[in-house]
C-alpha cells in the first residue's frame, strides 16, 4: 500500500517535467523548420530536414552579438547594483534595532506591490526632462527600482535567522560594521545572493516593455527586439524567430542549470530561517 504514494507522487513529477520540457522541446524543433512546415498540417511534427540556415540567419541578420551584448550590460550593471543594494539594506532591516526599521521594510513591500505599467507615463516624462531617454540609465534604473524590493525581502528573510552571537564576538576582536557585512554577513549569505542574482538575471534578461518603451536606438535594443528583424510587411522568417528565441534563452539556460541548486538552497535557508 506505501507504493501507491510513491507511484502519485512519481506521476506527478512526471508529467511536470513533461510540461516543463515540451515547450523547449517544440522551440527547438520549430527552429528546424521551413515556413511551410510550421504553416502547413506539420505544425506538430519533427523537421523532414534541419533547417540550420534559421540559425545562420538569426545570427547575421537578427543582429544577435549586438543585442547580446547590449542585454549583458544592462543586465550585469543592474544585477550588481541590486545585490549591493538590497544586502545592505537588508542587513540593516534585519540586525539593527533603530526607530524607523519597520517603515523601511513597509516602503519595499509596498514596492513590490506596484505594477510596472503603472510607471511607464511618470517615468517616461522624468527621463524626457533629465534627458536620459533613449539611453541605457532608462533601463538600469527603472530595473534597479523593481528588482530591489524582492530582493530585500529575500535576504532580509535568511539574515534575521543568522545568529548575533557571530557578530558580538567580531565586535569584541575590534571589527567595524562594515567589516562585519563584508567579511561575515555576506559570505554567510551566499545562496540567497545567488537565488537574488539568478532571479533578477531571468527577469532582466527576459524583459520587453520597459525596454520597447523608454529605448529607440538600434544600436541600444536588447535581445527581445530580436525578433521584430524577421518580421516585415509581407512576410515573416518564422523559422529564424524561433532560432533566435533559442539563442536568446541559451544564456539563461546555461546560467539556470549552474546555479539551480542555489536557488533552491537560498529559497529553503530563507523560508526557515526567515
Amino acid at each position: 500500500m506505501k507504493t501507491i504514494p510513491k507511484l502519485i507522487v512519481y506521476l506527478l513529477f512526471t508529467i511536470l517535467v513533461l510540461t516543463q520540457i515540451y515547450p523547449l522541446f517544440w522551440l527547438l524543433t520549430y527552429s528546424l523548420k521551413t515556413n511551410e512546415e510550421i504553416l502547413g498540417s506539420s505544425f506538430f511534427a519533427l523537421p523532414h530536414a534541419p533547417m540550420w540556415q534559421n540559425y545562420k540567419d538569426a545570427y547575421s541578420f537578427g543582429h544577435y552579438l549586438q543585442y547580446l551584448s547590449n542585454s549583458v550590460v544592462v543586465t550585469g550593471i543592474t544585477l550588481l547594483t541590486v545585490i549591493l543594494i538590497s544586502s545592505m539594506v537588508a542587513y540593516a532591516i534585519s540586525r539593527f534595532q533603530w526607530r524607523y526599521g519597520q517603515l523601511v521594510t513597509l516602503i519595499f513591500l509596498i514596492g513590490m506591490m506596484i505594477p510596472l505599467q503603472a510607471t511607464l507615463l511618470p517615468l517616461m516624462i522624468i527621463f524626457k526632462n533629465i534627458h536620459i531617454l533613449n539611453t541605457r540609465l532608462s533601463l538600469i534604473i527603472p530595473y534597479i527600482a523593481f528588482s530591489t524590493p524582492i530582493s530585500v525581502f529575500i535576504l532580509s528573510g535568511f539574515m534575521k535567522g543568522i545568529p548575533h552571537e557571530i557578530e558580538e564576538s567580531a565586535f569584541m576582536d575590534g571589527a567595524s560594521i562594515y567589516r562585519i557585512f563584508r567579511s561575515i554577513i555576506i559570505p554567510i549569505s551566499v545562496p540567497p545572493v545567488m537565488t537574488v542574482c539568478i532571479l533578477t538575471f531571468i527577469t532582466i534578461w527576459n524583459e520587453y516593455i520597459l525596454a520597447a518603451t523608454f529605448i529607440s536606438s538600434e544600436k541600444l535594443k536588447t535581445l527581445p527586439f530580436g525578433i521584430y528583424t524577421f518580421v516585415s510587411q509581407f512576410s515573416v522568417n518564422y523559422g529564424a524567430i524561433g532560432a533566435f528565441l533559442v539563442l536568446g534563452a541559451l544564456p539563461v539556460i546555461v546560467v539556470y542549470f549552474i546555479l539551480s541548486d542555489k536557488i533552491t538552497k537560498g529559497m529553503v535557508a530563507g523560508a526557515v530561517k526567515g
